[in-house]
């Protein structure tokens, strides 16, 4: 008869402090998480810009000689200066443009002229286009106390847009300065990659890793770039050919809020108003804002065109990443996104890759 072997008294004991120790790790890893959740959407902008200004940082510290400092903290006051000295005339111009417009609404000196005739034949929006004209034509003042509501609606969301774009340039600035500092340690900051990238795939593996996670946050922070200077290209044209004050000035504040992903209407639609306050409604000005306020929404279109050209990924896969990235999680989201998928799809072609060796398909003999 079979004796029955004892059970080892260690083993519960081995269970629980298994058990505790992850209790334990899992309570300091969401400790850490809670306390530098805060500091995580800057931390991640600032990686971003390290890594996209990083080679513009090592040709710059070849032709100024001296340490990684010397050049991060050049290449740092260069950035905001750039940022900084269009902002502030940018605000001060709208400011006086402001001040202009009620100074003539006060001395009632808004003068709109009558619809021509043509526009009642326009088809659909003809008719109520021209009863509506003619109104405020006849009555600037009844017309204004009747938009009055609505106005003030959209005054407040105009308002509320502008705080947020000067939070949200404060906050690029701070990434800024951040990623200069990250770009003073360039070469241990790459070591330190390589060494979390071997650890987290397979080894021989966390270089090729490394090398896509920065070619797709280089080609995505290129796209922007690109994607804004042709907003801005056609943005100015525009604001050229209709003679509107300090075009070049307002086409380089259109350049800034594209880079940092803000929308261009916070530029192009106080000119729109501007434009109908100073020469009325006339076709002119119809025409000039229609198109205006198109090629202020003209990135929805160059984005699927040009995000992640030059990376060794399928471009659906970082179109994809880039447009769900920027619904989910905003400007971050439009550099996470396409990085995170395309390191999935590496990974999962890597291991469909790696099947054994009994499972591939034998060479049949010819006959």
């Amino acid at each position: 008869m079979a004796t029955l072997r004892p059970i080892d008294p260690r083993l519960p004991r081995t269970l629980l402090d298994t058990l505790i120790r992850a209790g334990l790790i899992a309570t300091l890893v969401v400790a850490c998480y809670e306390i530098f959740r805060p500091f995580l959407s800057l931390m991640a902008w600032s990686l971003i810009l390290a890594v996209t200004l990083y080679p513009l940082h090592g040709m710059l510290k070849r032709r100024i000689g001296g340490g990684e400092g010397r050049s991060a903290t050049l290449l740092v006051i260069i950035a905001v200066a750039i940022l900084l000295v269009p902002t502030y005339l940018l605000g001060a111009s709208l400011t006086e443009s402001v001040e202009s417009v009620i100074a003539v609404i006060k001395a009632d000196g808004v003068h709109i002229p009558a619809p021509p005739p043509n526009v009642a034949d326009w088809p659909l929006i003809g008719k109520p286009l021209y009863a509506f004209w003619a109104q405020i034509a006849s009555d600037v003042t009844s017309a204004l106390q009747q938009a009055a509501p609505h106005l003030k609606g959209a005054a407040l969301g105009l308002l509320g847009k502008l705080a947020g774009a000067s939070v949200g340039l404060l906050a690029f600035i701070g990434a800024l300065i951040i990623a200069g500092i990250i770009m003073s340690y360039g070469q241990s900051g790459h070591q330190s990659a390589l060494r979390i990238a071997n650890r987290v795939v397979a080894e021989g593996h966390g270089r090729d890793m490394v090398a896509l996670c920065t070619a797709t946050i280089r080609a995505v922070a290129q796209g922007v770039i690109g994607i804004a200077f042709i907003q801005m290209l056609l943005i100015a044209a525009g604001f050229i050919l209709k003679g509107v004050p300090g075009a070049g000035l307002l086409a380089l504040a259109v350049l800034i809020l594209g880079i940092t992903q803000l929308p261009a209407t916070l530029i192009t639609l106080p000119v729109i108003a501007y434009v109908f306050f100073a020469e009325g409604a006339t076709l002119a000005t119809i025409i000039f804002a229609i198109y205006t306020f198109f090629a202020g929404l003209a990135d929805n279109v160059l984005k699927p065109l040009l995000l992640g050209r030059g990376v060794d990924v399928p471009m659906p896969v970082i179109l994809i990443g880039a447009l769900g990235g920027m619904v989910v999680g905003g400007i971050i989201g439009l550099f996470i996104g396409p990085v995170l998928l395309a390191v999935g799809y590496k990974l999962f072609w890597q291991w469909v890759d790696q099947q054994p060796a009994d499972a591939l398909p034998e060479p049949q003999d010819e006959a």
